[in-house]
């Protein structure tokens, strides 16, 4: 355990310097952009060294994993935030701990986490997954709504009991327009924030940029960035 801790303070130390590195290069001050480190398929024990040493923002994106990982962090000072794609089956136990979802693509999750959250007597943070890569209507491959369908979302978000709208959240996408440019795609990601913001001033929160694209995500202007690869390590192969 000692090893690991050691290893997982080497990583932060190294995804910290990064951050700071970028929000310099970008004329931001450090204290705006927030680290999410994703700890999906890491167990619970991996948790608890960070919270030892300062992470306060986790993610996860399989309710499967990550509830009984939530229970058995309980006594932490954890914010919780699922970031996959998200059936309607688990969003009452989502419900139950994840303190943000960050992965909102279509109407009928909106009420269904509605329900649940009123429920569990919860006020959950939404955000809207945005899809740079779907046509209007459409889902992306890797989840998410078509830009046209941010303001439809947003709207039922903000009029649903038990949610909360705070901001949008975007995967750089694999196709289309922004496949392989990543830093023009968070770009746009904002523009989308800033219009998003005329009607709602609180969703000011933007979600972007991974092990790989943090740099491009922080010079955009994203206010979070999800890292786990750099943190945690390669993940180990399921099955």
């Amino acid at each position: 355990m000692t090893d690991r801790r050691t290893e997982l303070a080497a990583n932060l130390a190294q995804v910290e310097e990064r951050i700071a590195a970028a929000c310099a290069a970008a004329g931001r001050e450090r204290e705006d952009v927030t680290l999410i480190v994703v700890t999906k398929t890491y167990p619970a024990s991996d948790v608890r060294l960070l919270h030892e040493l300062g992470v306060r923002h986790v993610a996860e994106n399989r309710d499967q994993d990550a509830a009984p990982k939530a229970a058995a962090c309980a006594d932490l000072n954890l914010h919780w935030h699922f970031v996959g794609q998200l059936q309607t089956n688990k969003v009452r136990s989502v419900a139950s701990y994840a303190d943000v979802v960050q992965s909102v693509d279509r109407l009928k999750l909106v009420s269904a986490l509605s329900a649940a959250a009123v429920r569990a007597e919860r006020e959950l943070g939404c955000l809207v997954q945005v899809a740079l890569d779907a046509e209007s209507g459409q889902q992306g491959t890797r989840g998410g709504v078509a830009p046209d369908g941010i303001e439809e979302l947003a709207t039922a978000i903000a009029d649903s009991p038990g949610l909360r709208l705070d901001g949008l959240m975007t995967v750089a996408p694999l196709a289309g327009p922004y496949a392989g440019r990543q830093q023009a795609a968070f770009e746009r990601l904002m523009e989308f924030s800033s219009g998003l913001r005329v009607a709602h001033p609180a969703a000011n929160m933007v979600s972007a940029g991974m092990s790989a694209d943090l740099e491009q995500a922080v010079a955009a202007g994203a206010t979070h960035v999800r890292v786990g690869t750099a943190v945690l390590g390669v993940r180990p192969r399921l099955g």
